[in-house]
């Protein structure tokens, strides 16, 4: 995908942090995975991207369409939390219960 006659550079697939300097939306800083750029038309210097919401651990959380300036937007390398090694602190012994 090129960019388009206005000199909106194209969003290419990959992890990026969302900020107030992609768009007003992102009060809250996000994280997403970019999975393409949506053929919308819309005002120079913005574009619609279809994108999976991450969480803490790189994994996605929710499926969405974002309208927001590609200048803003942030590439991060994330790298993948194995998932026997995400919880904050080690389990505590479990108590047996005896009557």
């Amino acid at each position: 995908m090129t960019g388009r006659e206005g000199g909106t550079p194209p969003v290419r697939p990959g992890v990026y942090l969302l900020t107030r300097e992609a768009s007003p939306q992102f009060h809250e800083p996000i994280l997403v995975r970019v999975i393409r750029q949506l053929e919308r038309t819309t005002y120079d210097g913005w574009v619609w991207v279809d994108v999976y919401q991450l969480d803490r651990h790189g994994d996605a959380t929710q499926r969405r369409a974002l309208f927001l300036r590609p200048a803003g937007m942030r590439q991060v390398n994330v790298p993948p939390v194995p998932y026997a090694e995400r919880r904050s602190r080690p389990r505590s012994a479990v108590a047996s219960v005896t009557g």
